[in-house]
């Protein structure tokens, strides 16, 4: 019997690249995508296939979903979208070109990715499509905004899909995590470099107290997982004959899961703005 594919994008560091090492380990065909040419030839040393797939480069999808359909004969068993980045600072410091971006990566790239791997799964008559959020997908903290309108947006996005895919016996799953061990605020460091001019900003002085700390320093760390614990839920979430449409990760985001659905609206906005 031919082994399950699973195509993951993201896979050069972190949760893309932990969760293809379990799950080829755990007997799947994994295709772990980077979009860097160099991070894929390092996988494929590895022993992986590695296509080339960079969510802002939408010229990248159509050869990269050649490779995996030509190597399986046709068919795509699954699909993990993974890979984002975060643009800090507060929405008013966020250029426009910015925000084009950031969605451009975090959703755009993903939705005509996505579209172009259903047809392949309803020819087959069977798919999973799992979708990396965040805590961020469904709480909106301070200086994170760009970030938090691309998960909202995938949030509800997921939510359509999977009421229209159903009866195709497509079925759509989130990932919501909350603070995991990878580069994510290394890149988050770049992007701020590149896109915000804080020292023009009518809240230099917020920079300057706190949030330059906390964007180059981090935190404590204290409530951060290792990959693994999103690779876990993965493995739960394409194994099981029945996902639930969200699985959430982390102590933070059970939390804020249950804050959200129970505090008054401005009891949660005077919790968040402590954040």
């Amino acid at each position: 019997m031919s082994r399950k594919s699973l195509l993951i994008t993201g896979c050069s560091s972190g949760i893309g690249y932990d969760a293809a090492k379990l799950m080829q380990a755990r007997g799947w065909r994994v295709f772990a995508a980077c979009r860097r040419d160099e991070d894929c030839a390092r996988l494929r040393e590895e022993g992986f296939e590695s296509p080339l797939i960079d969510y802002e480069r939408p010229e990248t999808f159509e050869a990269a979903l050649a490779e995996v359909l030509d190597a399986t004969g046709g068919t795509l068993d699954a699909v993990f979208h993974n890979g984002a980045y975060a643009i800090p600072g507060p929405l008013e410091d966020v250029p426009a070109e910015a925000m084009r971006a950031i969605f451009a990566a975090n959703f755009l790239g993903w939705h005509d990715l996505n579209n172009r791997i259903l047809p392949v799964m309803r020819r087959q008559g069977h798919g999973r499509v799992v979708l990396n959020s965040s805590v961020l997908g469904f709480v909106g903290t301070k200086w994170r905004g760009a970030y938090v309108a691309t998960k909202f947006a995938l949030e509800g996005w997921a939510d359509v899909l999977r009421l229209e895919m159903a009866p195709e016996n497509i079925q759509v799953v989130l990932i919501e995590p909350g603070p995991i061990e990878s580069d994510f605020r290394k890149n988050a460091v770049k992007a701020f470099e590149r896109w915000i001019d804080w020292e023009a900003s009518p809240r230099a002085e917020d920079y300057r107290a706190r949030l330059l700390d906390r964007l180059y320093k981090g935190s404590s760390g204290r409530m951060t997982l290792p990959a693994r614990a999103v690779s876990e839920v993965l493995f739960t979430a394409l194994d099981s004959p029945s996902p639930r449409a969200r699985y959430r990760v982390t102590t933070p985001t059970h939390a804020m899961a249950v804050a959200k659905r129970l505090l008054p609206p401005g009891v949660m906005d005077w919790l968040l703005s402590k954040a």
